[in-house]
């Protein structure tokens, strides 16, 4: 095990079709990986994730069993090689239960089939067109929080619901009140604002109820203690039993991603070098935001996988 080395694993928004193709090519493990995945799922997962039938993929019920999957068959395939063994774990959102299965808290099927349901409770949370997101960037925490706060009303609420890095966070809640925040944070000098392109206004209040159905689902699960340390989102802290863990889970659908604190959390603990096990760039982007201490690397691709697999993480 490598002390200053973490694995970060991605969450929704990082798929993309045909995503592991070529490295799946070259290496059986990774559509057995999906294989299993797919029977906790009940779903064909590598189809979803190579052909998109019905734009599949980007349907939250889809994209989170598809995305552990990913995340996973890259970390087998990593330790199917025998490389450096990472010291500590993290995941952004969906990413903390691809952490909890690398560590062995939750076996593969169990997770597909928890993360399945938990997409399914998401979206039937919140009706179409009654919640929204949208990134803010350039702007202060405490700056961020007040207008979110001084623009929400009992029924119509916008809260903070990711701490990406400092100057990016996301916010989410009931679409009126994300317009509300937007203007006032346009009128406070904020240009750079977008609203994101989902209708499920993740790590936010409106999930609350999905996050009680998502409670009953994890107990009915079978989880052990993980064998090495991981970095939750809702506080940026390690859990030392399985119900402070299943909490954790459950309050992260409805409090923000610590995604800040998170990364802090590594560089505290030692943690010089962190791989991104999944699709895409998002995370090692971010780790570099927050803490330039930090070396990031990739895996998705057959180049950045032979260009990481050579690294001593000295």
């Amino acid at each position: 095990m490598i002390p200053q080395l973490a694995f970060v694993f991605p969450g929704q928004g990082s798929q993309s079709q045909g995503m592991l193709a070529e490295l799946a090519a070259a290496h059986p493990l990774i559509a057995e990986t999906f294989a299993e995945a797919s029977e906790g799922a009940g779903v064909d997962l590598w189809q979803i994730s190579q052909d998109n039938p019905d734009d599949r993929l980007n349907q939250t019920e889809f994209t989170q069993p598809a995305l552990l999957a990913a995340n996973i068959a890259l970390w087998r395939l990593w330790q199917a090689q025998s490389l450096p063994v990472p010291a500590l774990l993290a995941g952004h959102s969906l990413g903390e239960y691809a952490a909890l299965v690398a560590a062995g808290a939750l076996s593969l099927k169990d997770g597909a089939h928890l993360v399945r349901l938990r997409g399914q409770f998401m979206q039937a949370a919140v009706p179409a067109g009654t919640g929204a997101m949208a990134a803010v960037l350039g702007a202060e925490d405490a700056q961020v929080e007040q207008i979110c706060s001084e623009t929400s009303a009992d029924a119509s609420v916008v809260v903070p619901a990711n701490y990406n890095s400092p100057g990016q966070i996301v916010i989410g809640g009931h679409a009126d009140a994300v317009d509300r925040a937007l203007a006032a944070l346009q009128a406070a000098g904020i240009r750079k604002t977008v609203k994101l392109a989902v209708s499920v206004p993740s790590h936010t209040p409106l999930m609350r109820d999905a996050a009680l159905q998502l409670q009953e689902a994890i107990a009915a699960a079978t989880w052990s203690m993980p064998d090495r340390p991981v970095i939750h989102n809702v506080d940026a802290a390690r859990k030392t039993d399985l119900a402070a863990l299943q909490h954790a889970l459950v309050e992260q659908l409805y409090l923000p991603v610590q995604w800040t604190r998170c990364t802090q959390a590594l560089a505290a603990a030692g943690i010089r070098h962190a791989i991104e096990c999944g699709p895409g760039k998002v995370l090692a982007g971010l780790v570099k935001r927050i803490d330039k201490s930090i070396s990031t690397y990739n895996l998705a691709s057959a180049a950045e996988w032979q260009a990481t697999s050579i690294q001593t993480f000295e």
